[in-house]
């Protein structure tokens, strides 16, 4: 599996961008897999649904007890709020809003800079926590057009982070060029069926916060974007191919 958007990584320890999402489930599974220390931290920025901060935790409990030389470095979890923040960058995942495109071309479920105040923030943290490397699960293959989830806006915000902190900080992509099909598939490799299964099970995706139906791939609503893209990349991933 390519790691061309990955940079080159000397730190023993890394801080995970963890939402409980099967992206950033993947990514820990990831970190896990190949640092000695890995911490996470989540951020509560008024998200209309709770349901993903309580599923940082399942997924996180998930791997405690299923995958006992990752739990040994499994570290400590932090939320940060950023309940402000989300107020002034409204969006269909901040406020009651339709899911819809807008004029300028972008879904409404974009909340404007999100992941540059993500990395900035988790930027400090790391910091403290003596970090050198934050691993995020962005991604410009299957995603909904955000331009914050570029390699070339993480690429910008890498080197503003050093100048910044005085201090060399890698942010890992290992997702960026892979379509879901290939998210779900890396998962297996990482972690075979307990960590699938893990996925399916506890991580969250819809935007809508839907846990009552459960299909296939996880729980949700089966029909916004969000949804759409992770059932769609299950649904390859079985049949041996990408979406």
């Amino acid at each position: 599996m390519s790691q061309t958007s990955t940079p080159a990584i000397a730190s023993r320890s890394a801080l995970v961008l963890f939402s409980g999402g099967q992206d950033s489930a993947t990514c820990l599974a990831w970190a896990l897999n190949r640092f000695e220390r890995v911490e996470t931290v989540g951020f509560d920025y008024g998200q209309r649904h709770h349901v993903e901060m309580d599923a940082r935790q399942q997924v996180r409990s998930g791997v405690h007890e299923d995958f006992p030389v990752w739990g040994e470095r499994l570290g400590e979890d932090f939320v940060i709020d950023l309940s402000g923040y989300g107020a002034i960058a409204e969006s269909a995942l901040t406020a009651d809003r339709a899911i819809e495109m807008e004029a300028n071309g972008l879904p409404s479920t974009f909340v404007p800079g999100r992941n540059l105040v993500f990395l900035t923030v988790a930027s400090a943290l790391a910091y403290r926590r003596g970090h050198g490397v934050l691993v995020g699960g962005m991604c410009e293959t299957d995603y909904s057009g955000y331009p914050d989830c570029r390699r070339e806006t993480i690429d910008a915000m890498q080197s503003a982070l050093g100048l910044g902190l005085d201090t060399a900080l890698s942010i890992a992509t290992p997702l960026m060029h892979l379509d879901k099909a290939q998210t779900w598939a890396l998962a297996d490799e990482l972690g075979g069926a307990t960590l699938t299964d893990l996925i399916e099970e506890a991580s969250h995706t819809c935007y809508r916060g839907e846990r009552g139906a459960r299909h296939d791939w996880g729980y949700g609503c089966d029909d916004c974007p969000a949804c759409e893209l992770r059932a769609r990349g299950h649904a390859a991933w079985k049949a041996g191919v990408s979406a």
